[in-house]
């Protein structure tokens, strides 16, 4: 009877220890995760700010900015954007951006965009790089353009974007976005 007694005192602390470590494990690894998956989460639903925004006064710069929601899972972003067509029309458009630094391809209507997400070194800016080819008036066409997103709290995003306009020239904006 001795014996039980004495085993059962020498695997008490080893069962604790184990309990201790596998709850600060499970407490962590999310932290950990995000760290190595890519770093700030855009995860949310996102109302455009225009107040905050710089969104150019180039015809239609306005509708072009939409609300969103970004979905952020291991290696995948989704962003669901609600935009505002020339007729005053809702419309609602997908894109998903891998966040390896992979070419990812999403295609729509006007054609196929190909895009590369890469994290700034501290990962807490997004820099996606979009080329699209479409076809306008029966000519096919190349557009370049990028986006910076950067969390500028856990309520606000900042995206900086830079495309081509309809004469090549380089037109810029600042959308700033409200956590709903």
């Amino acid at each position: 009877m001795k014996k039980n007694v004495t085993h059962r005192r020498l695997v008490s602390p080893y069962l604790m220890q184990l309990m201790s470590l596998t709850i600060m494990l499970a407490f962590f690894m999310p932290a950990i995760t995000n760290a190595q998956s890519g770093g700030t989460d855009f995860t949310g639903t996102w109302a455009l700010n225009a107040e905050k925004s710089a969104l150019g006064d180039g015809q239609g710069s306005a509708r072009m900015f939409g609300n969103f929601v970004a979905k952020q899972e291991a290696n995948l972003l989704t962003v669901e954007r609600t935009r505002t067509n020339q007729n005053g029309e809702t419309s609602t458009t997908t894109t998903k951006y891998t966040l390896d630094g992979k070419e990812c391809i999403n295609t729509s209507q006007r054609g196929d965009s190909k895009s590369v997400a890469t994290w700034s070194s501290d990962k807490k800016v997004l820099t996606i790089a979009t080329t699209s080819t479409f076809e306008m008036d029966g000519n096919k066409m190349t557009m370049k353009s990028s986006q910076v997103w950067t969390l500028t709290n856990p309520n606000t995003i900042t995206i900086n974007s830079t495309r081509q306009g309809r004469d090549g020239e380089e037109v810029k904006a600042t959308a700033v976005y409200d956590k709903k």
